[in-house]
């Protein structure tokens, strides 16, 4: 069963296969310099003029899965993000008010048009949010360690993505090289996020001022209604994206994340406060590092 309707399942369909597409291999660093090409523009363009046409693909078996990388509705939620964030004056150093008043005026057509405002590709820079690990299980893990840590694919922030992939049909992709994504299916993330909602809302009961937990029950509702946008059939992948430039591949071996919000869910589950602590105190020793990049010198 196909997620598209037409046109743009044709439409797509030949576009995975096209040669001129950007491979995996080759996408994020093409995102990554259209973006900082309208950066360094005078004046900068915060979103771009048009849609982008591209997407990333993944081919499995006989179906093929298709994740639009949408970039000038995740530049606009971006800018809006930026914009409630940031102080007015020091905003305006970054964008003159006149070129945001258009973004925005552009954003807010798009916004009554009725059109879905929630893109197929969730970023975070510099870190992944511990909740994006929950839909996920070990054995879902895929690592492949190529290229030197410390090339990074141009961006000064380095992101991970996690998207949901709409299917089509065709034949099966090569992975990138130096990576690690995770995927699963549309139900299987879908079940661990509404299973794990409980848990965290009741938390630990009596051990509650034991541990502060870096996992929040509004953070999990929010990706499940993200997720229940999709197609039942789709896949949910999470990408490191460029965080594995930042990261050698010993760290990348024993990157146990998914596996440790798992053991931590479980336990909490149990009432085991000791085991939960440990676990979360793992995850954030490995994360808080790789963090604190952000505003290094």
């Amino acid at each position: 069963m196909t997620a598209f309707p037409e046109p743009a399942r044709t439409l797509w369909t030949a576009y995975a296969d096209s040669r001129r597409r950007p491979r995996r291999v080759h996408a994020l660093r093409a995102e990554q310099r259209e973006a900082l090409g309208r950066l360094a523009a005078r004046p900068p363009r915060p979103a771009p003029e048009r849609e982008s046409e591209h997407a990333y693909v993944r081919r499995s078996d006989d179906m093929i899965y298709v994740c639009p990388w949408e970039t000038r509705l995740r530049s606009w939620r971006s800018f809006a993000r930026f914009r409630e964030r940031t102080p007015e004056s020091l905003a305006a150093r970054f964008v003159p008010p006149l070129v945001t008043a258009r973004v925005e005026e552009e954003f807010e057509r798009w916004r009554r048009s009725g059109r879905n405002l929630d893109p197929h590709i969730q970023c975070s820079t510099w870190h992944v949010p511990i909740a994006w690990f929950v839909p996920f299980a070990a054995a879902e893990r895929c690592l492949v360690l190529g290229g030197a840590p410390g090339a990074a694919p141009g961006s000064g922030a380095e992101s991970a993505e996690v998207l949901p992939e709409h299917a089509s049909r065709g034949p099966a992709t090569a992975v990138p090289a130096r990576t690690l994504i995770y995927v699963t299916s549309m139900p299987e993330a879908r079940r661990r996020v509404a299973a794990a909602l409980p848990v965290v809302r009741d938390g630990l009961g009596e051990g509650a001022d034991q541990v502060a937990p870096p996992l929040a029950a509004g953070h999990l509702e929010a990706l499940g209604r993200w997720l229940a946008g999709f197609h039942p059939h789709a896949l949910v992948e999470l990408d490191y994206g460029g965080l594995v430039h930042l990261l050698d591949d010993d760290a990348l071996r024993s990157d146990e994340s998914v596996a440790e919000i798992g053991v931590a869910l479980a336990a909490t589950a149990r009432g085991e406060v000791e085991l939960t602590v440990a676990m979360y105190k793992r995850l954030l020793a490995r994360w808080r590092p790789v963090r604190a990049l952000e505003s290094a010198n």
